[in-house]
């Protein structure tokens, strides 16, 4: 398996939890989203975790997501599709008309751009003032014992593995350059809360099979022996409590 290649992660996306309400719902309020006529898009969707959270909000758009699996996968489900319309594209070419979105978001995605593209297209679909979101929803592995476990044996396991998807402060740190770097955006919000998401032991180690950039440094054979050492940890609990903390930064389109 490759880094970056989600396409046999696909069906196991289901598992994942999606973003905090509470972040989300304040970042609409802020950006005035509950009006006619407000537009979406959800770039780098995958299988629709933001997607559905968005929903739940009431609002429309577009979902992007240059994955066939991970795309057919969100479709097949069904959950979003009547309110986001789902097309192929990536974040440097989302496919999208121009100044057709007021919100642009990437979920737990945009360390996979090259900013230097992204951002530009980004401005190009959105209206006058629209905004831009990147977030991540890492877990919040200071506040529980079990994870900080989990993530030593992880270590022992996978000697120098490197996380790259994480949006803990070592993954994003310089991120507020930039999201200015390009001179399209400023008015840089920053929001962030801790959430809990309530797990059965197969939804939890199902969470753990999506995960990319682990199964592409550790290879077959020491993920299996991770997801043996993660079912250990959990053997004896009823439902595993996974503890996140939802990180997003808002940017304004000039």
């Amino acid at each position: 398996m490759e880094r970056g290649d989600f396409t046999s992660l696909a069906k196991d996306y289901i598992h994942r939890t999606g973003y905090s309400a509470r972040v989300l719902g304040a970042i609409a309020a802020y950006i005035g989203a509950f009006r006619e006529g407000f537009t979406v898009a959800d770039v780098g969707a995958g299988t629709g975790k933001l997607t559905e959270n968005l929903c739940e909000l009431g609002l429309r758009g577009y979902a992007v997501e240059p994955n066939d699996a991970m795309r057919g996968e969100a479709i097949r489900q069904g959950t979003t599709t009547e309110r986001f319309r789902w097309a192929a594209g990536t974040a440097e070419r989302t496919g999208l008309s121009d100044r057709c979105a007021d919100w642009v978001l990437m979920a737990s995605s945009f360390h996979w751009t090259k900013p230097e593209l992204s951002l530009p297209e980004f401005h190009r679909v959105l209206r006058p003032g629209g905004f831009f979101t990147a977030l991540w929803n890492p877990r919040d592995l200071e506040s529980s014992e079990l994870h900080k476990r989990i993530e030593a044996r992880i270590h022992d396991l996978v000697p120098g593995i490197t996380r790259v998807s994480s949006g803990s402060g070592k993954y994003t740190q310089g991120i507020e350059k930039t999201l200015m770097s390009t001179g399209h955006f400023d008015r840089l919000v920053f929001l962030e809360a801790p959430h809990q998401e309530l797990m059965t032991k197969e939804r939890y180690l199902g969470a753990w099979r999506s995960v990319n950039d682990i199964q592409a440094q550790a290879g077959p054979e020491r993920f299996a022996k991770i997801l043996d050492a993660i079912a250990e940890e959990i053997r004896d609990l009823d439902v595993v409590a996974v503890p996140y903390k939802t990180r997003a930064w808002i940017v304004q389109a000039k």
